[in-house]
C-alpha cells in the first residue's frame, strides 16, 4: 500500500492502493516487498487510516502527458477543480477532503509565484515570507511547505490557514475564496475528525478508479519497478 521511496514519495503512494481484482496477494505482500513503509508514514506524520482491497494491477508503462492531464493544475479556479475531479468520478466534497492531503508535502516556487506576487487574497506575511525563497524572476525548483504552520503532522492546519487566506497555491485558497468550498473548509478547520473520515473515505474511493483487471498490468514483486 506504500511506496519503498523516501517518505515524501511513499505519502504519494497512498494514492494507489489496491481493488480487489486479483487474488494473487497475500496479507503481508508489502511487508516483504516495502518492509516498515507505512509504519514509518503513520510514526512520522500521524493521521488518518483506512482499509483498502489489496490486489490492484500496476501499469507496464507510464505516461508523463496523461500525469499532466490528469493532475488538477495549481493555477486552477473552483469550478476547475470541481469539474477535473467530477472527470474522475469524484463529488466536491472528496476533492475538498483530498485536497487536505497538501497539509503535507511541498510546492516548487514556479507554481505558486503568481499568487504571492500577483494575488490580493493572501496574508501579506505569508507572501513576503514566501519571498524569500521564490524571487521574482528565478528559483523555479525552490520549494516550501504546503502548510507553514504544522509542515510535517498530517492536520488540518491546511483548512486553518485557508480561512487565513494563507493558501500557497492559488488553488488551494479557492476553497475559501467565497464560494461553494467554504462551509466544508470551515468545517473541517474545526473538526479534524470529520476532516479524517471524509479524506478516508475519499481515498477508497479514489482507489477504486478505474482498476486494471484480467491480463492487464500487472503485481509488481517489487513496487518501484516493473517485474
Amino acid at each position: 500500500m506504500a511506496s519503498c521511496k523516501p517518505l515524501a514519495c511513499s505519502v504519494l503512494a497512498l494514492f494507489f492502493a489496491a481493488s480487489m481484482v486479483s487474488a494473487q496477494l497475500t496479507a503481508n505482500f508489502y511487508d516483504k516487498s516495502c518492509p516498515n513503509a507505512l509504519n514509518t508514514i503513520k510514526t512520522a506524520l500521524g493521521g488518518p487510516t483506512w482499509s483498502v482491497n489489496l490486489g490492484r494491477r500496476d501499469s507496464l508503462t507510464a505516461s508523463l502527458d496523461a500525469a499532466n492531464n490528469d493532475i488538477p493544475a495549481p493555477t486552477l479556479d473552483l469550478t476547475d477543480l470541481t469539474k477535473s475531479f467530477s472527470n474522475k468520478e469524484l463529488s466536491a466534497t472528496d476533492m475538498i477532503a483530498l485536497s487536505g492531503g497538501h497539509t503535507i508535502g511541498q510546492a516548487r516556487c514556479v507554481n505558486f509565484r503568481n499568487r504571492i506576487y500577483s494575488e490580493a487574497n493572501i496574508d501579506t506575511s505569508l507572501a513576503t515570507s514566501l519571498k524569500t525563497n521564490c524571487p521574482n524572476k528565478t528559483g523555479d525548483n525552490n520549494i516550501s511547505p504546503l502548510d507553514a504552520s504544522t509542515p510535517y503532522v498530517f492536520d488540518n492546519f491546511y483548512y486553518k490557514n485557508l480561512l487565513n487566506k494563507k493558501g500557497v497555491l492559488h488553488s488551494d485558497q479557492q476553497l475559501f475564496n467565497g464560494g461553494s468550498a467554504d462551509s466544508q473548509t470551515t468545517t473541517y478547520s474545526s473538526n479534524m475528525a470529520k476532516f479524517f473520515t471524509d479524506f478516508s473515505a475519499a481515498m477508497v474511493k479514489m482507489s477504486n478508479i478505474s482498476p486494471l483487471t484480467g491480463s492487464s498490468g500487472q503485481i509488481r514483486k517489487n513496487c518501484r519497478t516493473v517485474n
